[in-house]
């Protein structure tokens, strides 16, 4: 289910100030989906012309190793405008990595994901995201959320407020609009 505006406030809050505020924030206000957010590297994000792209997606297989791949349709390889404070809490995460990183002695690239362990730069686990998202909607009264629902709450969030239902499904990577507004 979309969640309404004041509990993507009580979800945010929630988790100020802990490692899943940048991730759920971006969730919510880029409508981006799970292995997209875990596919994203620096070079794929530009704060400074507020967008980032989807060029490709992270899985995680059944024996624990990871994949990338492009997205799944031609669709969903886009473009997305930031809010400025998506640049602002992206641009604090990167400073923030950055910071982690020279204490390790470590170099961020081009490459380096936006969402990762930083002591060696793998990949969060796709099922980690999912659980901590459960866990904090559950100690804010919000049982049965999804992390998914972030993706539904983006799509809810501009219908409501009259952005054009082919913008929506475009910024969505959806194949048609007929899907988003079925969804």
């Amino acid at each position: 289910r979309a969640l309404t505006g004041s509990e993507v406030h009580r979800v945010l809050e929630a988790c100020q100030d802990t490692q899943w505020h940048t991730i759920f924030h971006t969730l919510i206000w880029t409508g981006l989906r799970r292995s997209e957010l875990l596919g994203l590297r620096w070079k794929d994000v530009d704060l400074l012309l507020a967008t980032l792209r989807v060029t490709q997606v992270l899985h995680q297989l059944s024996d624990g190793s990871y994949v990338y791949t492009e997205p799944k349709t031609p669709k969903a390889k886009r473009s997305v405008v930031l809010s400025p404070a998506s640049c602002l809490v992206l641009r604090s995460h990167r400073e923030s990595q950055e910071r982690d990183a020279a204490l390790l002695g470590i170099e961020l690239t081009d490459e380096t994901l936006v969402f990762c362990h930083v002591v060696d730069g793998a990949p969060l686990r796709p099922d980690t995201l999912g659980q901590a998202f459960r866990r904090k909607a559950r100690q804010i009264g919000l049982p049965g959320v999804r992390l998914h629902d972030l993706r539904h709450t983006h799509a809810s969030l501009m219908l409501q407020q009259g952005v054009n239902p082919k913008t929506v499904a475009e910024r969505l990577g959806h194949a048609s609009v007929t899907i988003t507004l079925d969804t």
